[in-house]
């Protein structure tokens, strides 16, 4: 249930290429992000969206197999929503910002519970999030009770918080690859006396080993021995 006790439907429709969806499900099962604690990061892009655009709400959309699922929201009570037909059903597939500026007044949500309903939306601006491989995860949006224009400017700034947040989603991605494998690299050095149970810093990612946190490089090169040189991974490479 939504604000007001209202249900909420932001919606995506199935791919017409079912392997297509398949592999775009695999990938954002992939970020392990689904289904995890409110993140500050996170929370911080919405807040700051909402005041940007002077909205009530601004959230972090992901769609999953039968639900929307909100990373962060923003001025909204409802955690997740049904995936069915409706405004996300549009934006996730546009290829720039999606624009309702007048609900009431629009043939794209005049039926919408969201604008009929006791909520009564009738701005919504929203775009895809776009993985550096090609894959639609979700939207980013921002809500606003009352009708209200959209400028180029505007749309511009949205796609930019949508590159915040799959920027925030690719650094803890690599985060958890590389705590992945430094796990299995200590499990096969016994030397370093760690045992089954290791402590890591949830914002730092740094590794508390015999009372001293030490970063990935640190470890790698201090503890192991190994010499560190920096590379770019193909995949960030796109986003420059």
């Amino acid at each position: 249930m939504g604000v007001l006790g209202q249900p909420i439907n932001f919606g995506v429709s199935m791919l017409d290429d079912k392997r297509q969806e398949e592999e775009r499900l695999q990938v954002l099962k992939g970020y392990e992000i689904l289904d995890t604690p409110p993140d500050g990061a996170f929370d911080r892009i919405t807040a700051l969206a909402a005041r940007f655009f002077q909205v009530p709400i601004a959230t972090v959309s992901l769609v999953d197999e039968d639900r929307i699922w909100f990373k962060s929201r923003f001025g909204l009570s409802a955690t997740e929503v049904e995936r069915a037909p409706g405004l996300c059903a549009s934006a996730i597939f546009s290829d720039k910002a999606y624009v309702v500026k007048n609900a009431i007044d629009d043939p794209r949500s005049l039926a919408n519970p969201l604008v009929v309903g006791a909520l009564g939306l009738r701005f919504y601006a929203a775009v895809p999030l776009v993985t550096h491989d090609g894959h639609r995860l979700g939207t980013m949006n921002v809500i606003d009770f009352e009708p209200r224009d959209f400028n180029a400017e505007n749309e511009a700034a949205l796609v930019e918080f949508a590159g915040l947040v799959i920027d925030q989603m690719e650094v803890r991605l690599a985060a958890h690859k590389a705590i992945g494998s430094l796990t299995t690299l200590i499990k096969t050095v016994p030397e370093l006396g760690i045992d089954e149970v290791a402590t890591v810093c949830a914002w730092t990612k740094k590794i508390l080993i015999d009372g001293v946190w030490y970063s990935f490089d640190e470890f790698l090169s201090q503890k192991l021995g190994l010499t560190i040189t920096h590379s770019i991974h193909p995949d960030a490479a796109k986003g420059f």
